[in-house]
């Protein structure tokens, strides 16, 4: 099960590749933030009618929830607006090594304080070497 949870994590990885390869020329076309809100406009509409046909009918309020865990609303936005601007100058490989080291170096910080409510999990030497090893990708490929 976990093989095929990395799988599909592999796969959705794939698709931020091709979202950042596909924001560079929108963005160049109708502007940086015109394309975040279209990229945000589709996805929005996706989302609502999945929830129409998928969502469970009797889940809490998204007004009950607390207002740390909506920060994404805010992030992800950000995100698009980088991807947009920094893939033209720098190419979608630079772009996303560059995005996997600060998602990798954060995400060792989260795991390992448990912040958030996620489950805690030890920064170990094989997580550091792990994290070693992207911030060299990211340094040779800034040399390439």
């Amino acid at each position: 099960m976990q093989i095929l949870l990395i799988l599909i994590v592999v796969l959705g990885g794939m698709g931020l590749s091709v979202e950042a390869g596909l924001l560079g020329p929108l963005g160049g076309q109708v502007g940086e933030l015109w394309a975040t809100l279209s990229i945000f406009g589709v996805g929005a509409a996706l989302t609502f009618f999945l929830m129409l046909f998928f969502s469970p009918r009797n889940s809490p309020s998204f007004f009950s929830q607390p207002p740390l865990l909506l920060i994404g609303g805010i992030l992800g936005p950000i995100y698009v607006v980088v991807l947009t601007v920094v893939t033209p100058v720098i190419g979608v490989a630079m772009t996303m090594i560059g995005i996997l080291a600060g998602q990798i170096s954060k995400s060792l910080i989260i795991d390992h304080y448990g912040l958030f409510g996620t489950t805690e999990r030890k920064i170990d030497n094989k997580r550091i070497i792990a994290l070693v090893f992207i911030i060299a990708a990211l340094f040779f490929m800034a040399k390439g």
